[in-house]
């Protein structure tokens, strides 16, 4: 799909402390299709997304998209209730090496992609030896489990393992 333009979309993200609705701003690009999209870079909040997935949102249902295309790539999220600068430029070396690539940074977050084929046990080694200087700091898959509940698997990658 060619892509025409960038923009931003304002997608739920979850809830907040007192139940409202937070929304994050998503940057990406409009394809050809102006009510499809591909995700330019992956999101610190909003769950099931990475870069280069196309969605689809309805003009009716603006808050709302539905996922059609996965592009491989795994969402990974760091918080720190501290400083990330030091962490970041320990880490990010690291996985621009693996083709991988820093999304979003801001003082307490960071949001990466890393293509799947490099393997989950490659991936979790990388991003716990990392933080293991880091005891203050979390990292999550942003893709990986169900929205829902956030511990069921969703097996999406099995289309991907092996094929380049």
């Amino acid at each position: 799909m060619k892509h025409e333009q960038s923009s931003l979309l304002q997608l739920p993200a979850g809830l907040d402390e007192n139940g409202h609705t937070v929304l994050e701003k998503l940057q990406v690009y409009v394809l050809d299709k102006q009510d499809h999209f591909e995700v330019k870079k992956s999101p610190l909040f909003i769950r099931n997304l990475a870069r280069g997935d196309i969605i689809y949102i309805d003009k009716q249902a603006p808050g709302q998209y539905k996922l059609l295309q996965r592009s491989g790539n795994l969402a990974v999220r760091i918080f720190r209730k501290t400083d990330l600068n030091v962490l970041e430029m320990t880490l990010t070396p690291e996985i621009e090496k693996l083709d991988g690539k820093l999304e979003i940074k801001t003082d307490r977050a960071l949001s990466y992609s890393l293509h799947v084929n490099l393997g989950f046990s490659a991936i979790e080694a990388l991003f716990d030896n990392a933080m293991a200087s880091f005891p203050d700091s979390v990292w999550y898959y942003g893709n990986v489990y169900d929205p829902r509940d956030g511990t069921t698997p969703l097996n999406w990658w099995d289309s991907f393992i092996n094929q380049v």
